[in-house]
């Protein structure tokens, strides 16, 4: 039945197109943005869960900036207390050589002096940061090192922690009294029974016996050294392998962001044409189904 007051055909005709369109609007929107999941009103537990993520990466991107920062403290730590290694021996050859009968012991502590002060330009010179690992306080430094997130949603920061004082003499060089390097602590700077130090030493009156002495003074404290140099030597290990590990877990996070929102381009490329073809046929049969009522006029005519 043909009626002048309601075209059925057009209605859904219309119907039809506005479908169409509002598919194609989404089609378009994903091509555009490269996302299928855009808002919370395409998808709200997909949104909010690649909400979470990217959060956490941008926390995870700040903690490889941190990493870098202590890295780059442990490194400054460590090849300042590798050349103070290399001076301490340099310390205790002289050593050696003053036992010699006939070297006169004043020359040779002309030589150890210098070296001496070169400890301390070792010990003022390693800071980074505002921050000396190996002329400094007592205490435990930290390195960030991981954001976490546990199964409850509560989130952490985790450290790596670096302790200076696990001796008597501790893991620094020289300590600190407010603010300035201290020469009687510290592995360079505590005294042995005889009352001498690596810094403090001085040879010049000094009998084969107590260079003797002061030889081992010298050897514990490149021992203390080495001992502290291969803490931070596990330290830079420990910080480059976290490196490693939160770069992965970022990329990790991204790819999986990714499988959850991002668009099919070549999906929603043949869709988009398909949808295209569509409208223009939806069109095509909305006008049909509106000139058909014009159908009615000629039965009118004469």
């Amino acid at each position: 039945m043909t009626s002048i007051n309601t075209n059925n055909s057009a209605m859904s005709a219309l119907q039809t197109l506005r479908s169409i369109n509002s598919n194609l609007e989404t089609t378009q929107n994903s091509v555009s943005t490269g996302y299928r999941v855009d808002t919370a009103s395409d998808n709200a537990a997909y949104w909010s869960i690649a909400t979470t993520m990217r959060s956490d990466n941008k926390a995870l991107s700040a903690v490889s900036d941190a990493l870098g920062l202590g890295a780059a403290k442990v490194d400054t730590a460590y090849t300042a207390m590798d050349s103070a290694i290399d001076v301490v021996d340099e310390i205790k050859a002289k050593l050696v050589a003053a036992t010699e009968d006939g070297v006169d012991k004043s020359k040779v502590q002309e030589e150890i002096g210098q070296l001496q002060e070169q400890l301390m330009s070792i010990a003022q010179s390693a800071s980074f940061s505002g921050e000396n690992w190996v002329a400094g306080a007592d205490g435990t430094m930290n390195v960030v090192s991981s954001f976490v997130r546990d199964g409850s949603g509560a989130v952490s920061v985790k450290m790596t922690d670096y302790v200076l004082d696990t001796s008597s003499t501790g893991n620094v060089l020289f300590g600190m009294n407010g603010g300035s390097i201290e020469t009687s602590t510290g592995i360079l700077g505590t005294a042995d029974a005889n009352g001498d130090s690596v810094y403090s030493l001085d040879i010049t009156n000094f009998t084969t016996g107590q260079i003797q002495s002061a030889l081992s003074t010298v050897e514990s404290a490149l021992s203390a050294m080495t001992s502290a140099g291969a803490q931070l030597g596990s330290i830079s290990t420990r910080i480059d392998l976290q490196e490693d590990f939160v770069g992965a877990l970022s990329d990790s996070i991204d790819s999986g962001v990714g499988r959850l929102v991002d668009a099919d381009m070549e999906e929603e490329s043949s869709k988009l044409s398909a949808l295209q073809t569509q409208q223009q046929l939806a069109i095509q049969s909305l006008s049909i189904a509106n000139s058909s009522s014009q159908n009615i006029l000629s039965l009118f005519r004469g």
